[in-house]
């Protein structure tokens, strides 16, 4: 039989966050059309489908068929890692993108259809979103479904894009990380603020020495520590100065002596400073510290 090229199969019916996503997927990398879309469980009709997700009982690539809920599939992929381990196979994106995505989206979307998570109170992810767009009575009929299908398709393709308009503006940032580590100091200072904590660690952050880094922030400047790995981002490498903690303004400029402070948070790992120079008498002051105490 032969197929309608661009077009996808899911099933009809209640639907969920893996098929909407790896449809979603497969618009933003310009895989299928969005009019080509059907959802049914007829076997002929699925047939005529170029992708075939979630529904078919059959996990096979190369015949572009991704369904995870037969037997013989012991993996941990929903029909999104499948879809999205396919576009990274097929060269449709990088190693980081792949590895980007995986870890803000679709390793959450896997483990919640495959009922890996147990939703906490009052913890909404991407998926329960995904979910509210159900019909909310239960009898609601085929129409009511694809209605509430196509909206939460809507939403998944404007959060998929935002999520790879993230990506591709951190790695537009990836030069200017490249020269700041080359400078093998205790603190990386910028002349303006960019994302960097995933650009530090995606080169070999975790083995250079800085333990600061000083960044605009709006009309000010930011003073903070530097994690020890990506992994424990919410430690630091040395934390602020203890009798700066919580403290705001005129109290953190009596205690510190630098009449440009504005704030430290009470976790130590962060500051705030009127200007580049506040910033920089504020590191003058810790590195003395760190110095007597080593």
């Amino acid at each position: 039989m032969s197929k309608r090229l661009r077009s996808f199969g899911t099933h009809d019916g209640s639907f969920h966050a893996d098929e909407v996503t790896a449809a979603g997927l497969l618009l933003l990398y310009d895989c299928i059309d969005r009019d080509k879309i059907i959802r049914t469980r007829d076997p002929l009709k699925l047939a005529e489908c170029e992708y075939v997700c979630d529904v078919g009982g059959s996990y096979d690539p190369d015949s572009l068929l991704f369904d995870h809920h037969q037997s013989d599939y012991n993996g941990e992929m929903s029909s999104a890692g499948m879809i999205w381990k396919f576009l990274h196979d097929t060269g449709k994106v990088s190693d980081l993108e792949y590895r980007f995505f995986h870890e803000a989206l679709i390793i959450g979307v896997d483990a919640h259809d495959n009922g890996k998570t147990i939703q906490e109170p009052g913890v909404c992810t991407y998926s329960h979103i995904v979910s509210n767009f159900l019909p909310i009575p239960h009898d609601s009929g085929s129409e009511a479904q694809d209605r509430g299908f196509s909206m939460a398709l809507d939403f998944a393709i404007g959060h998929l894009q935002r999520v790879k308009n993230r990506f591709d503006y951190i790695q537009s940032c990836r030069a200017t990380m490249v020269e700041a580590l080359k400078q093998k100091t205790t603190c990386l200072i910028f002349d303006h603020r960019i994302p960097w904590l995933e650009l530090f660690f995606e080169l070999d952050g975790e083995s250079h020495p800085a333990e600061f880094m000083i960044m605009p922030s709006g009309e000010h400047w930011t003073l903070r520590g530097i994690p020890p790995t990506y992994e424990d981002r919410m430690s630091v490498r040395f934390p602020l100065p203890e009798e700066w903690a919580g403290l705001l303004d005129e109290d953190l400029k009596r205690v510190s002596g630098i009449s440009g402070a504005i704030f430290c948070h009470k976790g130590r790992f962060i500051s705030v400073w009127e200007t580049k120079e506040d910033a920089l008498k504020a590191l003058d002051y810790i590195l003395k510290i760190k110095g007597e105490k080593s």
